[in-house]
């Protein structure tokens, strides 16, 4: 079992975020990327596989200040020498699939093969309101679910992941469907390029373009999918049809069961063959100390954090792996034997919490837990 990590990219500790305006205060940014090198680095020689950021924008509150998910994939992936960089992820709704995929592409270069990537649908509603490729489209959240919005962004979403795993697959490819056409229909290049045609392809001698591709091609033959936190057979199923994992940060081991039965099932059906563990990540809330009580103390300001921010987006607590080695190590235990896993999240209260406390807490779950489990 591989170990991974998540951040949200936190400006402050706590009594910094509710002073206000914790984004807007650029040493706190500071602050904050520097302490991600260093946790970084140390995480790093710790033996854990893979530190993970979304994307957000216009965090002017500093709980989530991760931005752009390219300079942070980059950041985090200057500070590691054998660590994957998981970008998780891309926002369908505020994003160009074609564009995506080269980046994608680009950052699995960069990043010598050591890159994973999710994409997710986008919910928080004030910057995708903002930030948005197409004036029909919305956030989604349980204020809106199944709702005309909500479907709309559901069938956006496929066709979004469908050009990117096509683009990142294919040579040269065209893309005709509802809410995107690759190339333009009848596009014709606006003047003669003989360099398309003589050592291109997707390119007639009339300069009619058939077809485009993306440049580079990856570095990996095939750059590892995450579906994003999911606790929905139905999220789960889609990703089954690509093969992407969903990370299921959830405790209830009948749900955890009947979902990687649900995706191996979608997966069968669709031609993938895959090993024990491929059908989803499992994890929780990440905090280890000496005792059990030591490690719910230092949970109080994480869970302040995620009622304050979490809870009105409709996301409820997550799995909550806090306590002592011996704690955590039994329920890893009864986990791993309901469900078989290949990689466990740690979702840790970065920036919450000082590097001190972060390291003692990984470093600890590095050398009394990690170990039981590879």
């Amino acid at each position: 079992m591989d170990f991974s990590l998540f951040v949200y990219g936190t400006m402050g500790r706590r009594a910094e975020l509710e002073a206000g305006m914790a984004g807007r205060r650029p040493e706190l940014y500071q602050r904050m990327i520097e302490e991600l090198g260093d946790l970084v680095r140390f995480t790093d020689k710790a033996g854990y596989y893979a530190f993970g950021h979304p994307e957000h924008h216009l965090q002017i509150e500093g709980f989530e200040a991760t931005n752009d998910p390219c300079l942070m994939a980059m950041w985090l992936g200057k500070h590691m020498e054998r660590m994957r960089v998981l970008t998780c992820g891309f926002v369908a709704t505020t994003n160009n699939p074609l564009m995506t995929a080269e980046k994608i592409a680009t950052l699995d270069h960069m990043l010598d093969g050591r890159f994973g990537f999710g994409i997710l649908r986008g919910y928080q509603a004030r910057w995708v309101e903002n930030y948005k490729i197409q004036p029909q489209l919305s956030a989604v959240g349980p204020w809106n679910a199944d709702s005309p919005a909500d479907n709309l962004n559901r069938e956006f979403f496929a066709e979004f992941v469908d050009i990117v795993l096509t683009a990142l697959r294919e040579e040269t490819f065209s893309y005709e469907g509802k809410f995107w056409n690759f190339p333009p229909k009848d596009f014709v290049n606006p003047h003669e390029h003989p360099v398309y045609t003589k050592y291109g392809q997707g390119v007639d001698a009339d300069m009619r373009v058939r077809e485009i591709g993306i440049a580079p091609k990856p570095r990996q033959k095939e750059i590892p999918l995450y579906g994003g936190f999911s606790a929905s057979l139905r999220t789960a199923k889609f990703w089954a049809q690509h093969k992407g994992r969903p990370i299921v940060l959830a405790g209830d081991l009948d749900f955890l069961k009947l979902l990687w039965k649900e995706w191996g099932e979608e997966a069968k059906k669709h031609g993938h063959d895959f090993e024990p563990g491929d059908q989803a990540c499992w994890g929780g809330l990440g905090i280890c100390a000496e005792t059990d009580e030591k490690a719910w103390k230092l949970y109080e300001d994480m869970e302040w954090f995620w009622k304050t921010w979490s809870t009105p987006y409709g996301q409820g607590i997550p799995e909550l792996l806090v306590g002592s080695p011996d704690t955590l190590n039994k329920r890893i235990e009864e986990v791993s034997k309901a469900v078989p896993i290949k990689e466990a999240f740690l979702l840790i209260p970065q920036g919450i919490h000082a590097p001190d406390q972060l390291k003692d807490s990984l470093g600890l779950f590095a050398e009394k837990v990690m170990p039981n489990f590879q």
